[in-house]
């Protein structure tokens, strides 16, 4: 979900402190010879822990098992943390899974440069070609193909159009100025403009990730990260931008100690019609139907504004999803795996089953949901694609954006400050 607790661990991090063991580290890319009963075994570890989805999981590889009797798909299943711990020391061991979940970005990109994960481009590009190129882009580097989507998603607004309604707002906004104007108007008419979890940090931080994008555009998103520097002038001006948007003090009471999830928290602020619009991802109707009451049919969703002059556009989207890579040398079956794991039958039951938005453009029309359908016509006619910053970024580049967001929010950090505190941790991590 792009938030902190998502967040990957350095690679540098000793293996010992993951608590795994040296069997456990050995047992993994060792599936090249097959095992005692003459089938080859491809292990495939992945953090689908919830129902539906395990099961439908389990279920396609007693399906790919039976269409191939002499291979045997040995998963391994584990909650978030627990997964990049391990990852973390089967990758500086050097011996990764045979198919993996990775986020792509920045984590992806050290297993590569280590020479640890297979390259896919000609292996997956005939059966690819359809695919929202949004959701490839985290996996792409030197236009090469890593990494095969199952999962997309992005960060845009949420509203209650019944408030929109009461403050005489006809439609959501698509500039930045115009945006600032649908706060007014909310204010003005005596209603919460933005709920926000001030307390997690990572909501907050949505707001600089767009408006940088917006404003220096998606190039110098990548570009500072390179150059270890995030002072330019497209970087200051986003945060200038949102310190305008604080000064109209558009939160709601308390928000600098509301959480995300919780039942005082920004989803049930939404989800009670206590607020106009939170800046959210694509699971943000689901959570708000567990927090609160739910906002049913009055419930819409906008991309983030353009913002004027800015080098971004309303087309270009943030965001991120779920891919399996395959560890350099494993057999010829882990990719024929995934290229049955992305057959249209199979696509279409985990939309529907799971709310899944799509990777294929075949398998669009499963999708009904008309909210899930709106992000996902954004994601299908994206001109660009920002993976989430805690993803693309190192994680420490990543978690010092959410702490310099935040304070700047709280009014303890100017827009520059925010620049100098990135760029210094950026650097030190070179």
């Amino acid at each position: 979900m792009g938030n902190t607790s998502l967040s990957r661990r350095g690679f540098l991090a000793a293996s010992a402190a993951t608590g795994l063991g040296a069997a456990a580290l050995s047992a993994c890319g060792s599936s090249d010879s097959g095992n005692s009963s003459g089938k080859t075994t491809i292990e495939w570890w992945n953090i689908t822990t919830t129902e539906p989805a395990k099961k439908l999981w389990a279920q396609r590889a007693k399906e790919f098992e039976a269409a191939h009797p002499d291979v045997k798909i040995k998963i391994v299943t584990l909650e978030n943390e627990a997964y990049k711990s391990k990852m973390t020391a089967l990758t500086t061991s050097g011996k990764l899974p045979d198919i993996y979940h990775t986020w792509g970005g920045g984590v992806l990109k050290q297993q590569i440069d280590a020479g640890l994960v297979e390259d896919l481009t000609e292996k997956v590009s005939p059966w690819t070609a359809n695919f929202v190129p949004a959701s490839l882009s985290a996996y792409q580097f030197d236009k090469q193909t890593y990494a095969v989507p199952f999962d997309i998603g992005m960060v845009g607004f949420w509203y209650n159009k019944a408030l929109f309604k009461k403050a005489k707002i006809d439609t959501p906004p698509t500039t930045w100025s115009g945006y600032l104007d649908v706060v007014r108007a909310l204010k003005s008419a005596g209603i919460t403009p933005i709920a926000l979890a001030g307390k997690e940090k990572w909501p907050g931080m949505y707001y600089w990730a767009y408006l940088s994008m917006r404003v220096a555009g998606l190039e110098a998103m990548q570009q500072a990260a390179t150059d270890a520097d995030f002072t330019g002038e497209g970087f200051v001006t986003a945060g200038q931008h949102l310190k305008d948007l604080v000064a109209l003090e558009p939160f709601q009471k308390g928000f600098l100690g509301a959480a995300y999830s919780t039942p005082t928290g920004e989803a049930a602020a939404m989800a009670n019609g206590k607020a106009g619009m939170e800046l959210m991802g694509q699971w943000a109707p689901i959570v708000q139907n567990d927090s609160g009451k739910g906002l049913g049919d009055d419930l819409g969703f906008f991309s983030f504004p353009a913002v004027e002059g800015g080098k971004g556009a309303l087309t270009e989207v943030f965001g991120g999803g779920g891919g399996h890579a395959v560890r350099k040398g494993a057999p010829d079956a882990a990719v024929e795996f995934l290229k049955f794991f992305a057959e249209k039958e199979f696509a279409e039951k985990l939309v529907k089953d799971t709310g899944l938005i799509p990777v294929s453009k075949d398998a669009l029309p499963a999708l009904t949901d008309p909210n899930l359908t709106a992000v996902s016509d954004a994601l299908t006619n994206a001109t660009g694609f920002q993976l989430y910053l805690d993803q693309a970024y190192t994680p420490a580049v990543g978690q010092e954006i959410n702490d310099s967001v935040a304070a700047l929010i709280a009014g303890s950090k100017s827009p520059e400050q925010v620049t100098r505190s990135v760029t210094q941790v950026a650097k030190s991590e070179g």
